[in-house]
């Protein structure tokens, strides 16, 4: 993995020394690479420890290739899918796993296709235009990416999921609505949970976690985010992302050490806002894009083309679509609460209906942690 996804970044650093002018390799990076590299980690790191053996070739290979989580997550620990691949019910028709998985893959489908892609337009025109954008269009740009990597990521964890359940599996929840949380530590126990996971289980303990002082404490909490920043990325922006989110994690803990808390409003607006600005480094393609548009969304500019977002009419069913659905309950909550009825059949169809329409569609995006 390291090969795949730095080399190219390691020879972009050692060309600025001067008289130094080597060639890109531009390998291609196989997909899902790097979750199931993190799978196998946290395999070979449990088998070293005792935790866990396994002898059968065949059940190993099962576990590192099952296809529905394979491309971009959830990242699965060995015990916790061994077992069930080991149930002698496993082949077995279960109604009730069957109308979830389906209800809970259509969901999924619909979030990435209907919405994602839907904000991936308005995201993918402003930060092709970062120069051209006024403050009220850098803002839309900047929102619409936001809402768009949450949707695309947590519709490709809800198929995982919904998949895994039509062969009674159960995937750990990846999402669990990370937009509603109220604080930056809140928001990292429910955005990609099994990333936040493995990096606790094998980054943060092992480093000593908060059992050896305050300053080590943040040290271990920057020195993990910071690895987190450049896996999901090999490039000085997506470093400086995990650099602030560790510094905002260390902010959080002294704060929290205080006894001092916002209501909920502003710490949950506080807290989507930080979010919201930090994903300016993870999406823009450079460090001057990044400056750009922060500039711009931070200073009373306007446009300089006739370039207007949020003038379109036309998106605003979609802006209205997202916001609802971020505090609604998610798509796991509602395949919890389902009882098969006529009520929920006709959603499903719905979905199903809506999903075709748009499949069919001229719009197409590929899951963004295809990239990661």
């Amino acid at each position: 993995m390291i090969i795949f996804k730095y080399t190219d970044f390691l020879i972009y650093n050692l060309n600025f020394i001067p008289d130094l002018s080597l060639g890109y390799l531009n390998l291609v990076l196989p997909l899902g690479i790097s979750f199931y590299t993190f799978q196998q980690i946290a395999y070979l790191v449990d088998s070293y420890k005792g935790t866990k053996k396994e002898k059968n070739l065949f059940s190993y290979g099962l576990f590192v290739s099952f296809f529905p989580q394979l491309i971009a997550g959830p990242i699965v620990h060995h015990t916790e899918m061994m077992g069930q691949f080991r149930n002698p019910r496993l082949t077995y028709l279960n109604y009730d796993n069957l109308s979830r998985g389906i209800f809970i893959f259509m969901m999924g489908l619909a979030k990435k296709i209907v919405i994602a892609d839907s904000f991936a337009q308005i995201a993918n025109k402003g930060y092709a235009n970062v120069t051209s954008l006024g403050s009220m269009e850098a803002w839309a740009s900047s929102l619409a990416y936001s809402l768009q990597l949450y949707f695309d990521f947590s519709g490709y964890s809800a198929m995982a999921i919904g998949l895994g359940l039509l062969f009674n599996i159960r995937l750990p929840q990846n999402f669990n609505s990370p937009y509603k949380s109220l604080s930056i530590k809140d928001f990292w126990r429910n955005w990609h949970m099994t990333l936040s996971r493995f990096l606790r289980d094998y980054v943060y303990i092992p480093l000593g976690g908060n059992q050896k002082g305050n300053f080590r404490t943040g040290v271990n909490l920057m020195a993990t985010f910071l690895l987190g920043g450049i896996w999901h990325g090999a490039g000085w922006t997506f470093l400086f992302w995990g650099f602030l989110h560790g510094l905002a994690l260390v902010v959080h803990r002294e704060w929290s050490k205080m006894g001092l808390a916002l209501p909920k409003i502003p710490a949950l607006l506080l807290t989507f806002l930080f979010v919201n600005i930090t994903w300016v480094f993870f999406r823009a393609d450079s460090w001057a894009d990044s400056l750009a548009m922060l500039y711009r969304m931070f200073s009373k500019v306007t446009g300089v083309a006739d370039f207007y977002l949020v003038s379109n009419y036309y998106d605003l069913p979609v802006w209205i679509a997202g916001v609802v659905l971020l505090f609604v309950p998610n798509a796991i909550e509602m395949g919890r609460r389902l009882k098969p009825s006529v009520t929920y059949l006709i959603l499903n169809v719905l979905l199903f209906l809506i999903n075709v329409i748009y499949l069919n569609s001229i719009v197409e995006n590929d899951f963004l942690y295809f990239d990661f």
